[in-house]
């Protein structure tokens, strides 16, 4: 190491004040040199190395070359990137494509059944970490065991399930969706639907829960994140991780566990009750579901977990705005009735007139189009690129700076951000699929 830019440390002398020490990293060009060099003499320790700050340095008076304190500007065609290959992997007779989301369980995966060319997702559970949650391995069981009879429209398929023993991994194949619910109220204007939007998606989750209830099946956990969306905008109840599976020859919907997320909660389970109606539960979730896609907020609201069940459990539900109109105001107050006894069943929301008149779209309002947080505009497959770099790798593995820019359309001089490069390489691998699928017979590009 350059010996202008450290001095040697005594055994009784003390490091300075990394607070009150200014570090210009600037101003000082490190070269590249070995671990040996880092070993100072009278150190406490290897690697013992005091930076020293501009004024400090002048203190040394020693004449430093200043052609060397400063970086010198660098052409953009200069700095080269590398393109990150996309490995294409399959699992069974599945090819695995990029990430959809992650939650407590898992990653949720896209994938392409390459017998039937039918987009999937793949829910990707390790098994070690199953074991840290509570009741983890039996909720995913009996998840399974629940999807593998229920069979409808707005309820997810399962399509396959899969096992590693090797890698410890479960795959549980389902229907591909390219809209979550709570996705798009955070990306719309407001954090709201327009009524005639929700009134849609809550009458495919009432059919949903009428034939779930039918079924004996109590989801408990319904909120907008478990709702998602097809390309043909059907509604999709998913994760039944928590559902219970009811006596069907009892005449009773008595539940014992709750489970579900805080903020969608009734009364009841707020205030630790040991049984309650399990069909009143998903009643009370769905009005407030229905309450934050029309309003952007939530019935109830804390600081903080305890303060949030605190508010569920002792206090009144904030009244529905009166710009609602008079029937969705008394849709809402009658399913968010504290008292489970005086909510509604699924039949009698049905009747309900706000349920019976579709709402029209006023005036400026958009409907907001089925999206997720990682899903571009056009719900592309994230399948392709590997599928491209495993049958038609790239000749052209290095780029510069200058490429990207003229690809991304900027000229200036500023420096790239991580997200305009990670666009930029996205923007590289189409133009890639592209030219590739030129040389495919069955491709005709628009």
């Amino acid at each position: 190491m350059d010996p202008r830019m450290c001095r040697q440390i005594s055994s009784s002398e003390s490091l300075p004040d990394a607070e009150n020490v200014e570090v210009e990293e600037s101003n000082i060009i490190m070269p590249q040199e070995s671990d040996d060099n880092f070993l100072l003499d009278g150190s406490p320790e290897p690697h013992s190395v005091t930076w020293l700050d501009d004024d400090q340095i002048d203190d040394l008076d020693i004449n430093l070359d200043q052609n060397n304190l400063f970086f010198h500007r660098v052409d953009s065609a200069d700095i080269i990137y590398r393109n990150k290959k996309k490995k294409c992997k399959m699992v069974g007779k599945y090819v695995m494509g990029d990430v959809l989301g992650e939650g407590s369980y898992g990653k949720v995966k896209e994938m392409l059944d390459s017998e039937s060319l039918c987009r999937r997702a793949v829910k990707i559970l390790k098994k070690r970490k199953l074991r840290r949650i509570p009741n983890g391995e039996q909720n995913v069981q009996k998840e399974i065991q629940l999807l593998r009879i229920l069979r409808h429209k707005n309820v997810i398929e399962l399509v396959d399930v899969m096992y590693n023993d090797e890698k410890q991994k479960m795959y549980l194949v389902m229907e591909f969706c390219v809209g979550v619910l709570q996705d798009m109220l955070e990306s719309s204007p407001g954090k709201k639907f327009p009524q005639r939007q929700a009134h849609d998606y809550f009458t495919q989750l009432l059919d949903g829960l009428e034939y779930l209830h039918g079924q004996g099946v109590v989801h408990k956990d319904i909120k907008p994140g478990n709702l998602l969306l097809t390309l043909n905008q059907i509604l999709k109840i998913t994760d039944f991780g928590v559902a219970e599976a009811l006596d069907m020859f009892s005449p009773e919907d008595t539940c014992y566990t709750g489970q579900g997320s805080p903020a969608f909660q009734p009364p009841e389970i707020a205030n630790g009750a040991e049984t309650f109606s399990g069909t009143k539960v998903d009643i009370w979730s769905s009005g407030v579901t229905l309450y934050n896609m029309t309003t952007g907020r939530y019935p109830f609201e804390g600081d903080n977990v305890f303060r949030l069940l605190e508010a569920i459990g002792r206090a009144e539900p904030a009244p529905p705005p009166r710009c609602l109109g008079p029937a969705l105001h008394a849709l809402l107050t009658h399913m968010l009735s504290r008292d489970p006894k005086l909510r509604p069943d699924v039949h009698q929301i049905r009747r309900h007139a706000w349920i019976q008149a579709t709402p029209a779209l006023e005036a400026g309002e958009r409907l907001v189009s089925p999206r997720s947080r990682r899903s571009d505009e056009h719900h592309n497959s994230t399948v392709i690129p590997y599928l491209v770099e495993r049958h038609y790798a790239s000749a052209q593995e290095f780029f510069t700076e200058r490429d990207l820019r003229h690809e991304l359309g900027d000229n200036g001089s500023r420096t790239m951000s991580t997200a305009e490069l990670s666009d930029g390489e996205s923007t590289q691998c189409k133009r890639r699929w592209h030219s590739s699928c030129g040389r495919l017979p069955s491709c005709r590009l628009t």
